[in-house]
């Protein structure tokens, strides 16, 4: 098998930007032109560009800062006008709808954490037939720049002091339940004051794999253990599978080159420990750690970071930063001068207020705060409570299970009729489409994170059915919604189903209008939950006949700002 491209990664600033526009010429055959205006953002140069992706330089008008903004373009993709994305061959259709959707889950990922040592998201959204995300302007090599600089290795104190903050990341990522799966040299940025950053994660990669299996394109083979090649009886992927990544890149740093790739190493193992050719440089209990990362079967490796810790004999971080989330508290509300008889919905932190009905009741909401990759990219469910603590919840998991359910071959597209509003002066509204007919479900979770709505269908509006090819718009009149602030984002998933949906297996409760899946509930079902469909997707309803299962779901996001 052939060695993969060894700059499909995404870099984001290696050192000093050219200075003028002309010297920013895009090398990509379909890359955004400087100038181009998505949003709030300016194209100004292109920063990096890899098998799934590009990063471009970006001016933000509206804070006033240079950004790094990276676009969805897989190989397989062009950009059938001067801005809309397409595949080249109907046979990729599905691989890019699936990395699509995994870069979106991929940025809701990103931005639930805040880490010293993990790119940051500030928003993302879809847009052109692709997918986008703003992140910080870093600045610095990647890690594989620094060592080919370097004259001599680096000693293990060095290795050490790099590794600490990168362990300290994967702890925070894996307590979440998310894994990165793409740790390599040219994947980690030395920023100018000596720390690591985490790059960007295997999402999309991993989605298109899953469909296509091209795995020379899409996985970096010296670095991806041999779990992540195929399904094999015994060898899921777990923190071990980021440890071996990890001890890959150890090694690189020891020896000038990674181990041998997974593949090679199935039926007669060459690799060689490198405790037999590296004990006079290094210690016998660091580089037998590392050999330890690097065992073949994933059952033979550290199980935790926290395993990893101590065989390195790293002390255990002061404080790990929890996951936090990237937007300031935000609400939703409705317009106030809704049309005569309707009744006014009001998603917000403070109330739902039903204008017709005279009622008032409360729910608290936060952005989709958004993880930094689940296990598999896709979210999975959260751990059972154990007598000692009681079961928790992340809504965010639960929506990010539903987008990776969903049946690549029905495609959705959701999106804002305007992506950034003005609090008090702009309404929310949304288009949705689908290849096939079917039932719509539209998700909602506010800034708080104590609020898991399920905003449409609703007691003000049950019409919920979607034909194949047409844009729905939505809200309708009977429950416009207005931006009310404060600042922040919104986050949706819409889901459209073959089939109508029940979802009281998952605490959904009637509420009037909106409908929510407490809390507290929820919490205790997911935590019983034994099911592989998501249950927060609810169970498909058909009378007396077969009800099939399938559907298909986008995200979007809604950004409030201060006008």
């Amino acid at each position: 098998m052939s060695q993969p491209p060894e700059d499909d990664r995404t870099v984001l600033s290696t050192g000093t930007m050219r200075a003028s526009a002309d010297d920013h010429a895009p090398h990509h055959p379909h890359a955004l032109q400087a100038g181009t205006r998505l949003n709030e953002f300016e194209i100004t140069g292109i920063l990096g560009e890899g098998g799934f992706g590009i990063v471009y330089l970006a001016y933000d008008h509206s804070l006033e800062r240079q950004v790094a903004l990276k676009e969805y373009m897989p190989s397989f993709a062009w950009r059938s006008n001067e801005a809309h994305v397409s595949v080249k061959s109907t046979q990729n259709a599905d691989s890019f709808e699936a990395g699509l959707r995994n870069f979106i889950i991929e940025a809701h990922m990103l931005a639930k954490f805040d880490h010293p040592s993990l790119v940051k998201v500030y928003r993302f959204w879809e847009a052109n037939g692709t997918g986008y995300m703003a992140m910080p302007y870093y600045r610095g090599p990647t890690l594989k720049q620094v060592l080919h600089d370097r004259t001599t290795p680096p000693d293990e104190s060095w290795v050490k002091r790099l590794l600490a903050p990168l362990i300290d990341v994967l702890e925070v990522m894996h307590e979440n339940r998310c894994f990165h799966r793409d740790i390599a040299p040219d994947n980690i940025l030395i920023l100018e004051d000596g720390r690591p950053l985490l790059l960007d994660l295997g999402a999309a990669r991993q989605a298109v794999s899953d469909t296509n299996q091209a795995f020379t394109v899409i996985l970096k083979q010296n670095y991806a253990p041999i779990e992540q090649y195929a399904e094999m009886p015994g060898m899921s992927q777990g923190p071990w599978t980021d440890l071996y990544a990890l001890g890959s890149v150890v090694h690189f740093m020891i020896d000038g080159h990674p181990p041998p790739p997974a593949l090679n190493r199935m039926m007669s193992d060459p690799y060689v420990p490198l405790a037999t050719r590296y004990g006079e440089r290094y210690s016998q209990t660091f580089l037998e750690a590392i050999d330890r990362t690097l065992a073949f079967k994933p059952e033979e490796r550290p199980q935790s970071v926290t395993a990893l810790r101590a065989m390195l004999g790293l002390n255990q971080p002061a404080a790990v930063p929890a996951p936090v989330a990237a937007s300031a508290p935000q609400q939703a509300r409705v317009d106030k001068k809704a049309a005569p008889g309707s009744r006014t919905v009001l998603i917000g932190i403070t109330a739902v207020v039903l204008v017709g009905a005279g009622l008032i009741a409360y729910t608290k909401l936060r952005p989709l705060p958004v993880a930094g990759t689940p296990a598999v990219v896709a979210p999975t469910a959260v751990a059972p409570a154990t007598a000692s603590k009681p079961p928790t919840f992340d809504p965010l998991t639960a929506m990010n299970a539903i987008l990776a359910g969903a049946d690549p071959g029905r495609k959705v597209t959701a999106q804002a009729v305007n992506p950034r509003v003005r609090i008090k002066r702009d309404k929310l509204g949304f288009s949705v489409q689908s290849s096939h007919a079917g039932f719509i479900y539209m998700f909602l979770l506010g800034t708080k994170g104590d609020d898991f709505q399920l905003l449409f269908p609703n007691a003000n509006d049950k019409d919920n059915r979607i034909v194949a090819g047409e844009v729905l718009n939505l809200p309708r009149r009977t429950w416009p919604i207005a931006a009310f602030g404060p600042p922040g984002t919104d986050h949706f998933v819409v889901m459209v189903s073959e089939a109508p949906r029940d979802f009281s297996a998952a605490g959904l409760t009637a509420g009037d209008p909106i409908s929510t899946f407490p809390v507290a509930r929820a919490a205790q079902l997911q935590a019983a939950y034994t099911g592989k469909a998501p249950l927060f997707a609810g169970i498909p309803v058909c009378a007396g006949k077969p009800c099939p299962a399938s559907y298909g779901a986008a995200a979007f996001s809604i950004e409030e700002v201060i006008d």
